[in-house]
């Protein structure tokens, strides 16, 4: 079982490596839970190809989207992916984020894919591996110590 110090958390920046491992694991993840949702959304009010429909359930995919990964980051500070790669967001004092803070950490991560994934990118550049939005929010993805 992991401690619930911070003592829990190595302090070094988790690799490229296990950031783009992690990245294609939670594109899966939310493949999987679009699929379920688009099901559901389709089965219960018929086609959605035009109109308002159309785009009440973009707005549906990606609010349930959001739920799945502001649930994970608050309640656990970990998705699916996150947890089989030993990641965890927490905030600057080291703890997890609040409901609202993971809601915005989402809205943003967001805005980084829709501009073209630039602030995923940024990633790359920065001597932390954090993502854009981590950084503006003062937030840290932290590897976990083996047990």
């Amino acid at each position: 079982m992991l401690e619930n110090s911070s003592s829990a958390y190595i302090k070094q920046a988790p690799s490229m490596l296990v950031l783009g491992a992690c990245f294609i694991y939670e594109m899966l993840v939310v493949a999987a839970i679009l699929f379920v949702s688009a099901f559901v959304f389709l089965w219960l009010f018929g086609d959605a190809s035009h109109g308002l429909k159309r785009h009440l359930f973009q707005f549906y995919l990606w609010v349930t989207v959001g739920v799945y990964f502001i649930w994970c980051w608050y309640k656990k500070g970990q998705t699916l992916a996150m947890k089989t790669w030993r990641l965890k967001l927490l905030n600057e004092q080291a703890q997890l984020l609040t409901p609202q803070k993971a809601a915005l950490r989402y809205f943003l991560a967001t805005l980084s894919l829709l501009f073209f994934g630039l602030g995923f990118i940024w990633a790359v550049a920065d001597k932390e591996h954090q993502y854009w939005h981590d950084r503006y929010m003062k937030n840290k993805l932290t590897t976990i110590k083996q047990s």
